[in-house]
């Protein structure tokens, strides 16, 4: 019997739990997201003034619908046809059904240049560097990339603390999640080592850290193109 790739399984389970995950977003029950992060790649792309945004693996499209309030313009895209049904259903922006293999396929396919480009908690698999230089051309000559991910230290969870597939079971984030995922671990050197050879660089970093126990939630990269 043939096995899915890892990332044909992330896929399927982002469809399976497309519903369970628009409730926890709605209830605001992951508390990393209440603690920190949230505000945190909010406050990043207000304070960089984009107004062009695109939004990629934007789920149900929360982070969309919190820029429009500050009136910046937002396409998000997502592999998952069910999270954009939700994206669509709860706001009129635009929500485009896009796989990351069609993306490096073909970055026309994201229409317009953007000044930002927003990448948050959204790249899960091994494979990202077709990706993330794919949408340099995406991106203006003045533009942004902003990768916001869990943070290596936390997440290792006293494992050997090395690359590597680990298995998100979602447990912790309440609802009825029906599949859990594979996700693709990194060294905070092997992020920034992506970045680098995918051809952006990276111009700040942050480490979003939750308010009472001071624990880093998340890491931020905000990344330019070497030539900007």
């Amino acid at each position: 019997m043939k096995c899915d790739r890892p990332e044909q399984q992330i896929q399927k389970s982002w469809e399976a739990n497309a519903d369970a995950w628009t409730r926890a977003i709605e209830q605001n029950s992951i508390e990393s997201r209440r603690a920190a992060t949230d505000e945190a790649i909010l406050q990043a792309v207000l304070r960089y003034g984009h107004r062009r945004v695109l939004d990629v693996g934007c789920g149900e499209g929360w982070l969309g619908r919190a820029l429009a309030k500050h009136g910046v313009e937002v396409v998000g895209v997502d592999a998952s046809r069910g999270l954009i049904d939700r994206a669509r259903e709860k706001s009129s922006g635009c929500f485009r059904a896009i796989g990351y293999d069609e993306i490096i396929a073909d970055p026309l396919v994201l229409g317009q240049s953007y000044d930002g480009i927003v990448c948050n908690f959204s790249l899960l698999g091994e494979e990202i560097g077709g990706l993330l230089r794919s949408l340099r051309q995406a991106t203006v000559s003045d533009g942004h990339l902003l990768i916001q991910t869990v943070h290596p230290f936390t997440a290792c969870q006293q494992q050997p603390y090395v690359d590597g597939w680990k298995i998100e079971t979602f447990d912790n984030f309440g609802g009825a999640f029906r599949e859990p995922m594979p996700w693709y671990f990194r060294t905070v050197s092997s992020w920034f080592q992506q970045v680098s050879k995918s051809g952006w660089r990276v111009c700040e970093f942050q480490e979003p850290i939750h308010p009472q126990t001071k624990i880093p939630l998340s890491m931020l990269l905000i990344c330019q193109s070497p030539d900007d």
